[in-house]
């Protein structure tokens, strides 16, 4: 193992957290997932500018060491495997010796498993929106129906949560903030009924994009996934138009996000990923582990309580600010 105390390499770590620092002031997307991304940049980014001012070639045991790191970041083992795997073959390929051209690569790379086809919506648009207790589903169905006004579109509510003490007043409030329409029924009816309801009357008025609340359950409780598969099977006889459901995953859960997405999937048929909390968390690598392992793609990110803190997911801009 060949090591040496390499100051490009430092000095090229150092740069790269002033260029982020100059990111976070620009408006628009890059700067707010910059800040989103900044307790993950800086837990991760320091790891791997100490290995590149630790070694100085790129050999076998530089990318074990590499491999470690990003399995630590929470993007999971295979997807660590496989982002190694990518930047070894890319500096086997162009003969890359300079240790510093790593940050470039892996940016590269995580880019590439992030990266989706991005099909224009249709409407009207069915959204049921799923996850665990306190993840932030009903703030996240607040800012999707803000977002969909902003555009143009009518919206209205399903207050699902009929468990969660009042769960239907904050859905209610978030309403009056995007101007959308509102489904509830009375504090414990069946969310099914009150789901069934709002397709009925979303239909009836023409409404653009239907959005469901659904209590938060947890994922190892069968009964309760149980309850949700009956309103997937509501939902799936009882709506024409196009039909997404969202997981809402806390970034701070990191690992632990893997098995909610399983059992949930298994439930009512996955289509993509809200991801919150991230501006809290140093494990926004997880988002990683999940696209390899499922498939599923991020959709939105929740950066800050505002209702305008919700944003597309961007994979370039996401691989250039979590390293």
């Amino acid at each position: 193992m060949h090591k040496i105390h390499n100051r490009e390499g430092h000095m090229s770590f150092i740069n790269k957290d002033n260029k982020q620092e100059t990111a976070q002031k620009k408006p628009g997307l890059l700067g707010r997932m910059a800040q989103g991304l900044l307790r993950t940049k800086s837990a991760l980014g320091q790891k791997i500018g100490a290995m590149l001012a630790y070694y100085d070639k790129i050999d076998d045991d530089f990318f074990e060491e590499l491999e470690e790191i990003l399995i630590s970041s929470d993007m999971g083992a295979a997807a660590a495997a496989e982002i190694t795997a990518k930047v070894r073959q890319r500096c086997k390929t162009e003969k890359i010796s300079d240790t510093a051209r790593i940050y470039g690569l892996l940016r590269d790379s995580i880019s590439e498993i992030m990266r989706a086809d991005k099909n224009a919506e249709s409407y009207p648009l069915l959204i049921l929106v799923v996850g665990v207790n306190g993840v932030g589903k009903t703030t996240a169905i607040g800012k999707l129906a803000y977002r969909y006004s902003q555009m143009g579109k009518s919206v209205l509510l399903a207050a699902g949560d009929t468990f969660r003490a009042a769960a239907a007043e904050q859905l209610e409030i978030w309403a009056q903030r995007s101007g959308a329409q509102v489904v509830r029924h009375g504090e414990g009816a069946d969310s099914a009924a009150v789901i069934f309801d709002a397709l009925s009357a979303a239909a009836a008025r023409g409404v653009d994009v239907c959005i469901c609340d659904t209590a938060g359950r947890l994922q190892n409780k069968k009964n309760l996934m149980d309850e949700l598969a009956k309103v997937g099977r509501i939902i799936a006889k009882g709506w024409q138009g196009a039909k997404e459901t969202y997981i809402v995953l806390d970034a701070t859960t990191g690992q632990n996000a893997l098995s909610q997405v399983k059992l949930f999937d298994e439930a009512v048929k996955l289509d993509g990923i809200i991801l919150t909390k991230l501006d809290g968390t140093a494990k926004g690598g997880v988002a990683v582990a999940v696209k390899q392992e499922f498939g599923l793609n991020v959709r939105y990110v929740g950066i800050g309580e505002g209702k305008e803190d919700l944003i597309d997911f961007d994979p370039d801009a996401y691989a250039a600010n979590i390293i």
